[in-house]
């Protein structure tokens, strides 16, 4: 059905073809019991792929990247395509709307995007009521948390204090996003010493909070593929040595090497299927760094199983994908499951953890 009508979709501005179908993934997610019933038939069945986290059960290693329901509309629509977890937002304290259209551009002979929409979302507040008021989860849903645009550096990290406040009791995890190349000195938090700091204050955060909601979910950094090697290894080390539960390997890049399609040119973060190499290398790379001391989540170019395998072989332990779901439709997440199941049979894995890091 989807490559019916993605040529219809794709004739449409890339933005408003992404609020139509939001829309109506946020209608099939109202509709009484059919979230639940479709996900029978798109959850994984292989054991092999199921894994516990931070004390949490993923019946699957592959999960929806933020960005594609920063409000949280439709989550049950979502979870009912298969996947193991679903990551919202970027979702800042105050609403806002983000940088000027058009902001979103489709490459689809480099199966790529590229977006400057500089965090646009309804709030905290908002997310917050959407979220507490699902009947059920159909996977663990993790919380994107940033900083709002009109905020200065040196004030941003009450930005991310105020979103675990407002958000606590309703997210599984949070994502700590100081990578996203589209609001004006976020990547600057990168910066080794700016991290530590950063997140030892929004672990501390949790830590009140445990009291109050009676849950201590972990807490993961999300970081740029584009930091020099050193810069790299020193952000790396200091979101281990801060004490923070996991990594997002990557966000989006600035680099356009190697794109054909005459909007390349466009400002903004790319990411898709030019982002599958490097990421992976990323991966690799964190995983050694870290000693698989904490789980790492690859994401950035997943199009196929293969893609995922690899990412996992490198040291993910958890997969995510965004591009690759415009492209290849709702149907991506189960087929992901199924050749994820067959290629660890291949390779003699019991489970999915046995395979992480088998290649770093």
């Amino acid at each position: 059905m989807y490559r019916r009508i993605k040529p219809a979709l794709f004739r449409l501005d890339a933005e408003d073809a992404h609020h139509l179908t939001l829309r109506a993934l946020g209608v099939a997610s109202r509709l009484p019991a059919w979230p639940a019933l479709a996900r029978t038939l798109t959850a994984p069945a292989d054991p092999r792929l199921t894994q516990t986290l931070w004390g949490r059960t993923f019946t699957s290693p592959v999960g929806l990247a933020a960005g594609l329901d920063k409000n949280a509309e439709a989550v049950p629509a979502f979870g009912a395509l298969g996947f193991g977890f679903l990551e919202v937002g970027t979702v800042t304290p105050l609403a806002q709307a983000g940088n000027e259209r058009p902001r979103l551009f489709r490459l689809p002979p480099d199966e790529a995007l590229i977006n400057r929409m500089g965090f646009n979302n309804a709030g905290a507040e908002a997310l917050h009521a959407r979220l507490a008021a699902l009947p059920a989860r159909p996977a663990p849903v993790w919380v994107n948390i940033g900083k709002n645009k009109a905020t200065p550096n040196e004030e941003a990290v009450q930005d991310y204090l105020g979103c675990v406040r407002a958000l606590q009791d309703v997210a599984d995890a949070f994502v700590v996003n100081v990578s996203s190349p589209n609001t004006p000195g976020l990547r600057a938090l990168q910066a080794a010493a700016d991290l530590a700091a950063l997140v030892r204050a929004v672990l501390g955060e949790v830590e009140v909070g445990r009291v109050r909601t009676l849950s201590r979910p972990p807490v993961l950094v999300k970081l740029a593929p584009d930091l020099h090697p050193e810069d790299f290894e020193a952000s790396v080390n200091a979101v281990l040595a801060a004490g923070a539960d996991g990594l997002i390997i990557s966000n989006t890049t600035l680099s356009r090497e190697g794109l054909t399609h005459p909007r390349r040119e466009e400002a903004g973060g790319l990411s898709g299927r030019p982002l599958t190499r490097r990421s992976t290398d990323l991966v690799r790379d964190a995983y050694r760094l870290t000693r698989g001391r904490v789980p790492i989540v690859g994401v950035g170019g997943i199009f196929t199983a293969g893609d995922a395998y690899a990412k996992i072989r490198a040291g993910a332990a958890l997969t995510e994908v965004y591009t690759a779901l415009i492209y290849e439709g709702p149907g991506l997440p189960a087929r992901l499951n199924r050749g994820l199941a067959g290629l660890l049979a291949r390779d003699g894995f019991r489970n999915v953890a046995e395979a992480v890091g088998v290649d770093a």
